[in-house]
């Protein structure tokens, strides 16, 4: 998986200077006030539109309404799991969870890419043996976690981190693998130890790449929340959805699985927030 940041070679005026004044607010630069504003529009008028779409397909009654809510009847559902206070207590539970597994995973996952791309023994042993792993799929380890830590807090974390460990360790694998060979070569002519090399050139190179497969770890994990959830627990967003699905509550279900969207976009857009100080030199291709 390659990552969606790229090196800005020919960025304009306004865009270098953005990166040349990182103490200014977003809002003091009008260039990257209008981007920002123009992404807001763009994500309303989507979201807007997929519920015309949705109210649409509702009103010609194809689908029973039951199983195809309305609008109004998603929002009331979402209004009655505030009301009765579940709403709070199970994203809290979910995005702990989430967390947990997501800084678990992610840590792991860069450490082994550390060692899988800098060393002879990563690379002739452990990459081997992830590359053989990372296409199993994370969601057939539910049971063995299971069978391992109980149906306790452990297992959850570790279903998650589990299935953040694999995007995180391919993109930064492929980002410390990538690193230009004149990089190295001029790193040795100067007499730079390996430590040195890697601190300041492996990784700072590979600091795109990184954040990519943080970023894709992070969408992963509130996927795989919901399986975690399914057993042993009686909070979470995955344990709300399934007891809709036990009841025939498809309100109730779509509507959470619209606040796992929308809490995976905001701690996507955080992650890039706080990691931009990183990549000034690289921009995100849109």
């Amino acid at each position: 998986m390659t990552s969606t940041l790229r090196t800005s070679l020919g960025r304009n005026d306004s865009a270098a200077a953005d990166a040349a004044a990182p103490t200014r607010g977003w809002w003091s630069s009008p260039a990257r006030g209008a981007r920002r504003w123009r992404v807001i529009g763009g994500t309303a008028a989507g979201l807007a539109l997929a519920a015309v779409v949705w109210s649409l397909v509702a009103a010609t009654n194809v689908f029973p309404r039951q199983l195809f809510p309305t609008v109004p009847q998603i929002v009331r559902a979402g209004h009655t799991l505030w009301s009765d206070g579940l709403l709070l207590p199970d994203v809290g539970a979910s995005l702990q969870r989430a967390l947990l597994g997501w800084g678990v995973g992610g840590l792991a996952g860069i450490a082994a890419a550390i060692v899988t791309s800098n060393t002879r023994t990563g690379r002739s042993l452990l990459q081997p043996v992830l590359r053989l792993l990372a296409p199993v799929p994370t969601i057939g380890l539910v049971p063995l976690a299971i069978l391992w830590f109980g149906l306790g807090e452990n297992s959850k974390i570790l279903v998650v981190a589990l299935g953040v460990f694999v995007p995180v360790w391919m993109n930064s694998h492929s980002g410390f693998a990538g690193t230009p060979a004149d990089y190295l070569q001029a790193a040795r002519c100067l007499g730079a130890s390996r430590w040195q090399t890697l601190t300041r050139i492996v990784i700072p190179e590979a600091v795109p790449d990184v954040v990519a497969g943080l970023r894709v770890g992070a969408a992963m994990a509130f996927v795989l929340i919901v399986v975690a959830e399914m057993t042993g627990t009686t909070a979470g967003i995955g344990y709300r959805i399934y007891q809709a699905q036990l009841f025939s509550q498809a309100d109730r279900m779509i509507f959470c699985l619209i606040v796992l969207g929308v809490l995976g976009a905001v701690c996507d857009l955080l992650i890039a927030a706080l990691t931009t100080p990183f990549v000034r030199w690289a921009r995100e291709v849109r």
